[in-house]
């Protein structure tokens, strides 16, 4: 596990030079100054209201949150903000929240070529809980859906090249 987190990294840090992000003293900080993630759960009392979730992507190819949480059958208002600089034809994020059981690497590498429907591949749709549109820097897209079953579900960044690195883990808690 340890040295998938460790080519995950590599691969990010050469893909960011191959796009032209900042130089390598700064990439390197910023890899090593990365905080833990933090994991946003929604209050006791929202459950009989909608739970308010907010998680972002930048520039590096990160999302600030790793681990999310939310009851069974809650409604929940995502808003997914990209707090980086660059375009979305350039670094373009969404948020998609997968089926239990979803092969991520099938469905990032399928999504490539999916350009066209927001990186979904539409021969995957089954796969796909929800999904909020691709955008970049500065900008935010807020979805609203109801948690799924008990259970554990990934999400990704579908953005070509993007799903090894941009991803994390919704957990639903019994309502």
């Amino acid at each position: 596990m340890k040295i998938v987190k460790i080519s995950t990294l590599i691969l990010s840090i050469m893909f960011l030079y191959a796009c032209g992000g900042g130089s390598s003293s700064q990439q390197e900080t910023e890899a090593e100054e990365e905080a833990p993630a933090e994991t946003a759960a929604a209050p006791e009392s929202a459950i009989a209201d909608t739970a308010i979730l907010v998680i972002e992507g930048n520039d590096m190819m990160q999302f600030n949150l790793k681990e999310l949480a939310v009851p069974e059958g809650q409604i929940v208002k995502l808003t997914l903000k990209h707090v980086g600089q660059m375009s979305a034809e350039a670094m373009g994020h969404n948020w998609v929240l997968l089926a239990a059981g979803t092969d991520k690497a099938a469905f990032g590498m399928a999504a490539v070529a999916a350009r066209e429907n927001g990186y979904i591949p539409q021969d995957m749709l089954e796969q796909v809980i929800t999904n909020t549109e691709v955008i970049g820097g500065g900008e935010e897209t807020t979805i609203i859906f109801e948690a799924p079953a008990m259970g554990y579900y990934d999400y990704i960044c579908s953005f070509p090249g993007h799903w090894g690195v941009m991803q994390g883990t919704l957990t639903v808690n019994p309502g």
